[in-house]
């Protein structure tokens, strides 16, 4: 063990002192790892402002939507919102999501909290109705903590549902709105009415 430690020492010293009659090897290795450091991050930039980019050009007309699958509506829900600038946007849905298939911060600080329902055949499939609302309302707020309940469907919303969601405080994305929304550059919160106040102070405020 001593001889070990003996000879590490002297490697380590011969090193040392071979980098001190080399200082040059130094500078050039630190020069080295200064230019990759700057073309990594030169990669990273141009690769977010790439996908920032992109997120803002997101549109979906609704035939494509129709044609998705659930889970996939859902992404593209999720997309929409990440356009709009809700950087945290999630899709949560699944077994066992209490009601919650996105969830997602505004940039005024909203929590949002949304329920996609998709139609296979759009407004020619099933109505969305009184139950599924009670269900996302059950859960929108005292769950999910959401400041923005939403249901957000391609196709028709019963006019039971309507009453009920607009005393229950819940905002409804029926297919008319979702076109608007999908295919324009309006974020959801311009597009719908009595959305609360935001959380956090903004340039207009």
């Amino acid at each position: 063990m001593a001889v070990a430690a003996a000879a590490a020492v002297s490697l380590m010293v011969t090193a040392v002192n071979w980098l001190i009659a080399h200082w040059w090897v130094l500078i050039v290795a630190a020069l080295v790892v200064l230019l990759g450091g700057w073309a990594w991050w030169q990669q990273r930039t141009q690769r977010i402002q790439w996908q920032q980019a992109q997120a803002r050009a997101l549109r979906y007309e609704l035939m494509q939507l129709d044609g998705l699958a659930h889970r996939q509506f859902e992404h593209a829900i999720r997309d929409l919102m990440y356009r709009d600038g809700c950087t945290d946007a999630v899709q949560v849905g699944g077994q066992g999501d209490l009601g919650a298939d996105v969830k997602a911060t505004d940039p005024f600080g909203r929590r949002w909290v949304i329920q996609c329902k998709h139609r296979k055949n759009g407004n020619q499939g099933a109505a969305v109705g009184t139950p599924e609302l009670q269900v996302l309302n059950g859960t929108g707020r005292p769950v999910h903590k959401a400041d923005v309940v939403v249901m957000v469907t391609n196709g028709r919303i019963t006019q039971p549902g309507r009453a009920f969601a607009r005393q229950q405080r819940l905002h409804l994305v029926d297919r008319q709105v979702l076109a608007q929304w999908a295919a324009g550059s309006r974020p959801l919160w311009e597009l719908l009415s009595a959305v609360p106040p935001p959380r956090r102070p903004t340039a207009q405020s």
